[in-house]
């Protein structure tokens, strides 16, 4: 029988999303919440697109009824803290990333996490929403504006 815990669970000591989102104003009033569903909501998508660093099984139906259930788990706690806005980044940030690897666009769907982190501990932006709206398009430039919405700066007009 496989473990359900993977292995190097620590391996990379990089901050991710949901230190990202911890660190940032709007999750000033509860940040160990918000890091803790932020995990569960990004381990969610790792068990449907990556390397999972938590949950580790052979049955590939069984790592997507566990994503499912993480990402339930940390929308469901971000709906307890009544912060609509990050339910929503981070719903769009899940659609979002989906469509990048439906695309073959892995790279892509890695600064949509970044950028979608920044939305969600800094609050929304124009510029994120016009970032959104191009990944929506499919347009050649939507991983760049990805970049620069995640790293925080206004684009040029």
């Amino acid at each position: 029988m496989a473990s359900l815990l993977a292995p190097d669970v620590c391996a990379d000591d990089q901050p991710g999303p949901a230190q990202a989102v911890a660190a940032g104003p709007r999750a000033r009033r509860a940040p160990g919440e918000y890091e803790l569903l932020v995990e569960a909501i990004y381990e969610g998508y790792l068990l449907h697109y990556g390397t999972p660093r938590v949950i580790a099984s052979p049955e590939a139906d069984l790592c997507l009824l566990a994503g499912d259930r993480l990402y339930a788990l940390g929308l469901a706690r971000l709906v307890a803290l009544e912060d609509t806005v990050a339910v929503a980044e981070l719903a769009d940030t899940i659609t979002l990333s989906a469509l990048a690897h439906s695309c073959d666009e892995p790279e892509l769907a890695r600064v949509v996490w970044g950028a979608g982190a920044r939305a969600v501990g800094w609050g929304p932006s124009a510029n994120h929403r016009r970032a959104k709206q191009l990944v929506f398009d499919g347009a050649p430039n939507a991983i760049e504006a990805m970049r620069t919405s995640a790293r925080g700066v206004l684009a040029p007009h």
